[in-house]
């Protein structure tokens, strides 16, 4: 069991890892032993997320959610079998507790009397420094 929050618990049967083969450093042993694990929670299916939470979890996830509602993370940065693993659930709950923050909703605000006045002025002192580069009356 992972525990993202008091009230959110990943259960056993919604995480499943499997290993696979890291590409990169390693010698012999990368082509013999597989570190690289490939950790896939089935999120759309888990009862202890929220809808809201879901919804925020699959925008979060993004290239990582699957079609059926799982989010896979590949961790193949030590070589290391168990520090990957330990890398992979890390990942896992920074994501779901990521996605337990709910935005705060936006205030529209308008703009002021005051800025207004100060846009309006500096229009009129723009068309001022303009209007003098004109011909002066009597130029020809």
């Amino acid at each position: 069991m992972i525990r993202i929050t008091d009230t959110i618990a990943l259960e056993d049967w919604e995480v499943t890892e499997s290993f696979i083969r890291a590409s990169g450093p390693g010698g012999q042993n990368v082509n013999k032993v597989s570190t690289a694990v490939e950790l896939r929670f089935e999120a759309e299916r888990s009862p202890n997320l929220p809808d809201a939470v879901k919804r925020r979890l699959r925008r979060l996830a993004g290239r990582r959610w699957t079609k059926d509602g799982a989010v896979v993370i590949q961790v193949e940065e030590t070589r290391s079998q168990a520090r990957n693993r330990e890398i992979a659930r890390e990942r896992l709950t920074e994501l779901v507790l990521k996605a337990t923050d709910e935005p705060k909703r936006r205030i529209k605000t308008g703009v002021s009397a005051n800025q207004k006045r100060k846009r309006v002025a500096a229009k009129k002192k723009r068309g001022e420094v303009k209007a003098l580069r004109g011909k002066l009356d009597g130029e020809e």
